[in-house]
């Protein structure tokens, strides 16, 4: 294809209609047909980017192979496509005003009197052709986040119809996502929210080119018809998108409806050639029919928001069809966990992973959770914050350290088995200065995670975090059974340990959830989940 192509997805009506998963829906069926698709979010938060949001506000931190710590859309992205993002894939509003600024400081503008248009409209345009000039793709995606109408959003829509209008007819469409309630006194849908929704997008000089409706309820023909008319799109653009059990369902559900074909004849691109969605299928068929089920426990600090651990949940649905088991994933609060509640909280679990984080918070009951793993030979996982946790139990408990603890929790521990990283303590600003991203980490001969890794020498996985294994300990804890199993040759870091002892005991520094996609499973949890089927069997 000579040129790329566009299509530009915004929401109505309220926020959290699945936006995400639509437009990661339909570029997995284009990708299905042969056509090089990426998908980029823009958000129209002012922070430069989520990495200092609070799991609670905004869900998890997704971060990329190039340290981009970005929007947890992109993980469904990444998790559909199979795929790597970037930071070219997640845009904020303050980094396009802080590159435009940037710009003003240096004197690029010449004088100008610098005004959200031209400069912040052009800046966004020039973000969202990134990636379509790259010459990697023949569809590019783009994602609006918020709701048309906000005042945030504003902006960004009027990017997109100077866009629509710069790029030409069957170069760029809009998707408009909205929704139609069900009302249960009157027995009814009802149209009247989305016709609002769509005139506010036209009031800003953009024509829906396909409505996506969001529905409890399967949309008649006769309202897919009064929808057709009042919100001035083609009958056949008017796509149901009904709750679904799964979100891997909706692809299917959405070539059901004909969306891909749709936005294909409207993108003048052939659509004769049907998509290949073998695989996805077999995942399906493997997810919906388990011979098994193991029940987990993921201990964290979040666990009242479902998204702040998105990543694990679905590395754990990717993991559970290939091992074909369903997985109960059971949250349990780190900060609830104590003496008493201990045997309560975690009895009948076939594994436990103790999650990121940060903070102080709820430290003691991860701790306590690792020592009831180790102890009572249940298959143990844990990332990032987790595997510290581990470190610190292990040297209270085996090693005889009883004050052993991490500078993060205790600055003045006198055994600091977990320490702030050397180029770390210099730093005075939270954002985007910790340890992001791929990095590498060679396995050691013989060690079980060697074994989960199918043999590999070594591995690329992504990190975030400030605070490291302190190999000052390496030695004693070492001797004690804590093995060091993965090193970073570069920087000499402790990335992984295990007990050979244990059945299935694995603690890592970075983060294998945010690899895992349905094509590719991360293997860390595919074994994690088959060890915990072998401790439920045996």
């Amino acid at each position: 294809m000579s040129q790329t192509k566009y299509i530009f997805v915004t929401g109505g009506v309220t926020s959290s209609l699945g936006k995400g998963i639509i437009a990661a829906s339909l570029a997995k069926l284009l990708q299905a047909r042969g056509y090089k698709t990426t998908i980029q979010k823009l958000d129209p938060y002012i922070n430069v980017d989520p990495g200092t949001l609070n799991p609670y506000e905004h869900g998890e931190c997704y971060v990329t192979d190039d340290g981009a710590e970005t929007d947890l859309d992109l993980g469904h992205y990444e998790r559909f496509l199979n795929v790597k993002t970037s930071q070219a894939n997640n845009v904020t509003t303050g980094r396009i005003y802080q590159s435009v600024i940037e710009k003003e400081r240096r004197g690029e503008f010449l004088g100008k009197t610098v005004q959200v248009v031209p400069h912040i409209t052009n800046e966004i345009k020039r973000r969202v052709q990134l990636l379509g000039n790259s010459g990697e793709y023949d569809i590019v995606i783009t994602e609006i986040g918020g709701t048309v109408g906000d005042i945030e959003s504003l902006p960004y829509i009027e990017s997109v119809r100077q866009l629509l209008w710069e790029l030409g007819d069957s170069n760029a469409i809009v998707i408009h996502l909205t929704l139609v309630p069900y009302l249960s006194a009157a027995g009814e849908l009802k149209t009247k929210p989305t016709q609002h929704s769509v005139k506010t997008l036209m009031e800003s000089g953009i024509k829906a080119d396909v409505l996506v409706c969001r529905t409890e309820h399967e949309i008649s023909d006769e309202i897919k018809d009064k929808l057709a008319l009042f919100c001035n799109v083609k009958r056949e653009a008017v796509i149901q998108s009904i709750d679904a059990s799964t979100i891997y369902d909706v692809p299917l559900l959405m070539q059901e409806e004909g969306l891909d074909t749709v936005v294909l004849k409207k993108l003048a691109l052939r659509d004769d050639i049907e998509p290949d969605l073998t695989q996805w299928k077999e995942f399906l068929g493997q997810h919906k029919n388990p011979k098994n089920e193991v029940n987990i426990g993921l201990i964290g600090k979040y666990v009242e928001l479902q998204d702040s651990y998105k990543s694990i949940l679905e590395a754990f649905i990717h993991a559970g069809a290939v091992n074909e088991v369903r997985v109960n994933v059971k949250s349990i609060h780190s900060e609830h966990l104590s003496e008493k509640s201990l045997q309560k909280e975690l009895k009948d679990l076939d594994g436990i992973l103790v999650a990121p984080g940060f903070g102080e918070r709820g430290i003691e009951g991860k701790i306590k959770a690792v020592q009831h793993a180790r102890e009572n030979n249940i298959p143990f996982l844990g990332i990032c914050l987790g595997m510290q946790m581990a470190v610190i139990e292990y040297a209270r408990n085996v090693l005889g350290l009883k004050d052993a603890n991490s500078t993060e929790m205790d600055e003045n521990t006198p055994n600091p088995v977990i320490n702030l990283m050397e180029e770390q303590k210099t730093v005075t600003n939270k954002g985007g200065t910790m340890r992001l991203g791929a990095w590498d980490c060679e396995l050691l001969e013989g060690s079980l995670v060697k074994k989960v890794y199918n043999g590999a020498e070594s591995i690329s996985e992504r990190h975030r975090h400030r605070y490291e294994f302190n190999s000052d300990y390496k030695a004693q804890l070492e001797a004690k059974g804590l093995k060091a199993t993965g090193i970073n040759k570069k920087t000499n870091l402790v990335e992984i340990v295990e007990i050979p002892e244990h059945p299935w005991f694995i603690g890592v520094q970075y983060h294998p959830e945010y690899k895992s996609t349905v094509a590719s499973p991360h293997p860390l949890f595919v074994g994690f989940v088959k060890a915990a089927l072998a401790h439920k069997t045996q």
